[in-house]
């Protein structure tokens, strides 16, 4: 995840100085998404022929030395040719950590498969903590050692970690299922879930692009004390996500709650981060502070339970059970995650520009809210 993040504090400076325009630099983030949305489904429908095992040491071999790859981007000479190499390492980066994170899942329900919810709770301690820490050690070690030294120390880390996976990891076994991702995607309940995963997902990704923007546009706060604005729904998210997912292994019955009262909380939390101009309320600090850590617990609820509550809907519907359905669903949720990856920094940005933060937030809430509807 600190491969992922660490981008934000000084890429696009560095991608303007070779000559990038700011939607260029919009669409090397963007792709991202979209080829690891291609690459989940793909990987999820193949998991059971590669091996569990074999893509996730795959996925993060690749994944280091791509790292480094991006590493030595600045010794690329500028214009088209440094442009086309973002993009190459960048789709490289993508299809890497798809492979990963899809293999994962299946790994991680295979291997606990009466606590989902609460190991991959707990698992999203990590992912936060990577998202939080990416940006601020980057940064620091951008402006003590130069461009390379970032990518260079994360992708020797992810290196390292080959080995010992390929020790510690069991093999899993499995007979390739003959259910497909459309059969369980025309699932109504599946579909629903879905939409929510996206929805969450895309509100997440719309403070990428915007946040930084407003609240130094809005308060004058000096660069460093943004990324604090941003701690409060990464802590509030990582420290909530254990909670939800053992009370979603505990009590099943409440998974449903969850997802509804979280959406609406979200929903409420988008339309005071501005806040939206109807209400006539006054823009200040602190609300848009809280309102973000209260999204980072909102945000958990309803995420946490919608892997387990795919899983029960698709064993209910006639899936077998084993990793051949374990990865139609990782495979699943990642690409819905990776749609709204994609969807929230793009059209997010364009409404920043277009009608400005306080309307563009509201907007994303009401997105979270047609999940009932």
């Amino acid at each position: 995840m600190m491969c992922y993040s660490i981008l934000g504090p000084f890429f696009p400076k560095e991608a303007e100085k070779k000559g990038a325009s700011n939607t260029v630099i919009g669409m090397i983030f963007g792709c991202y998404a979209l080829f690891e949305l291609l690459a989940s489904l793909l990987f999820g429908k193949y998991l059971v022929q590669i091996g569990a095992k074999f893509m996730f040491v795959a996925g993060m071999f690749v994944s280091g030395g791509v790292t480094i790859l991006f590493g030595v981007l600045d010794q690329v000479p500028a214009g088209p040719v440094f442009i086309a190499m973002c993009f190459l390492v960048r789709i490289g980066d993508a299809l890497s950590f798809a492979a990963a994170i899809t293999a994962s899942f299946s790994i991680l329900v295979t291997a606990f498969p009466n606590n989902v919810a609460t190991v991959l709770g707990s698992l999203e301690i990590f992912s936060g903590l990577g998202l939080v820490l990416g940006p601020p050690l980057g940064g620091f070690l951008y402006q003590s050692f130069g461009y390379e030294v970032p990518f260079i120390f994360l992708g020797c880390i992810i290196l390292l970690m080959v080995p010992l996976n390929m020790y510690i990891l069991p093999n899993y076994e499995a007979n390739p299922g003959e259910h497909s991702f459309w059969k369980l995607i025309s699932l109504p309940k599946v579909t629903l879930i879905a939409f929510v995963i996206n929805s969450l997902s895309a509100c997440f990704g719309f403070l990428d692009p915007t946040l930084s923007l407003f609240v130094l546009k809005k308060f004058n706060l000096p660069a460093g004390y943004v990324g604090l604005v941003f701690l409060g729904l990464a802590l509030s998210y990582t420290i909530s996500s254990p909670l939800f997912g053992l009370l979603s292994d505990k009590m099943p019955h409440l998974r449903k709650w969850f997802l509804v009262l979280g959406n609406l909380i979200t929903a409420g939390c988008y339309m005071l981060l501005g806040p939206v101009p109807v209400l006539h309320i006054q823009s200040q600090l602190w609300l848009l502070v809280l309102m973000l850590v209260v999204n980072g617990i909102s945000a958990a609820m309803s995420i946490i339970p919608t892997f387990p509550e795919i899983l029960s809907c698709a064993y209910e519907n006639g899936f077998e059970e084993g990793l051949s359905t374990l990865a139609l669903v990782s495979g699943l949720f990642s690409a819905m995650w990776s749609i709204g990856a994609f969807l929230g920094p793009t059209l997010g940005g364009l409404l920043y520009e277009k009608v400005g933060f306080e309307w563009a937030a509201a907007v994303q809430g009401l997105w979270a809210l047609t999940t009932y509807f």
